[in-house]
């Protein structure tokens, strides 16, 4: 069904491919580490499907994704109903929360997120190539954004959070309105970096883009982001690339301010697997360029928080 429903609104320029293969979308049912939650009429007709994607079974905070209303269904609140049936269901087996994103060519997404609970904690510039076509989203050129949202089902663990000076008003402004069990804190004054940056770096195709989860925050940052952020842009000709950096560790907090020099900037708060828990994310854009009025919002909150993103973007002149 996830297939079908996909190809009704996207056609063939769904930007996650492994969705258009059956075999694949079972084989994560049966590993639980995908849930696939569908509205239909009595006689079995598909009419809205949203899904979650989990890192690893029984992990404790899943990714919504692959949200489809069919064109017969729409204008009765079938998405909001069928994503809070799916929330429900997570919260009862114990999860933390739910994140997504929702495209920012347009508001409606966004509002339906807010409806349920949802904040905004984010923008990504830049994150969805220009070859996907969404037949509510009317015509676009360029690649467009996403707004990135989080609904807290249960409480997570207290921790400590270490943002860097720059950021930190932003930063605890949403881990505040999020309810998140965060502490935004100064880095122990003993705290040094080691030498040497551990960074794990993930090319997604599908999207042409990449992701670069700095694992243990080192001395050599600045240095080893760049040689990455070159190789990545000029040798891989990618559009665009997000940086995260572990906000659980105290070294965040010394050295993101460094990275503005190579025209990284802040796109929000966004859980990473690969890390003990929460990330700053940051963004860097190539032969991309985004305007306030390329992205919709639907809360005041988005507005201030996209402001914020957009004033963080490297001046080009």
């Amino acid at each position: 069904m996830l297939t079908g429903a996909i190809e009704a609104a996207y056609g063939q320029t769904y930007d996650v491919r492994w969705v258009y293969n059956p075999d694949e979308v079972g084989a994560r049912i049966g590993a639980g580490t995908y849930v696939s939650c569908i509205a239909e009429t009595p006689a079995g007709e598909l009419l809205c499907h949203i899904g979650m994607s989990l890192a690893a079974a029984g992990d404790a905070v899943g990714h919504s994704g692959q949200a489809v209303t069919l064109p017969a269904a729409r204008g009765q609140h079938l998405f909001t109903r069928t994503k809070r049936y799916l929330m429900d269901w997570a919260q009862e087996r114990g999860l933390a929360g739910m994140y997504s994103e929702a495209t920012a060519a347009h508001p409606y997404s966004q509002k339906a997120n807010i409806e349920l609970g949802a904040h905004e904690t984010g923008f990504l510039l830049g994150w969805i190539p220009a070859s996907v076509s969404n037949d509510a989203a009317g015509e676009r050129t360029g690649r467009q954004s996403a707004a990135l949202f989080y609904t807290k089902l249960n409480d997570g663990h207290e921790r400590d959070v270490y943002a860097p000076e720059r950021h930190r008003g932003i930063v605890a402004q949403t881990i505040e309105l999020c309810r998140l069990r965060g502490r935004v804190a100064e880095p122990p004054a003993d705290c040094e970096l080691p030498p040497r940056s551990e960074l794990h770096v993930e090319v997604d195709r599908d999207h042409n883009l990449a992701l670069i989860t700095v694992l243990q925050p080192g001395a050599d940052l600045e240095e080893a982001v760049a040689g990455e952020r070159r190789h990545l842009f000029h040798r891989e000709n990618l559009d665009a690339l997000y940086l995260d950096l572990p906000l659980e560790r105290p070294a965040t907090a010394l050295v993101a301010d460094h990275l503005e020099r190579l025209g990284v900037s802040y796109a929000g708060v966004f859980p990473n697997h690969r890390t003990d828990g929460d990330v700053l994310r940051m963004q860097s854009l190539h032969r991309v360029r985004v305007k306030a009025d390329d992205v919709a919002v639907a809360s005041d909150h988005g507005r201030e928080l996209l402001d914020y993103v957009l004033a963080d973007l490297p001046r080009v002149g």
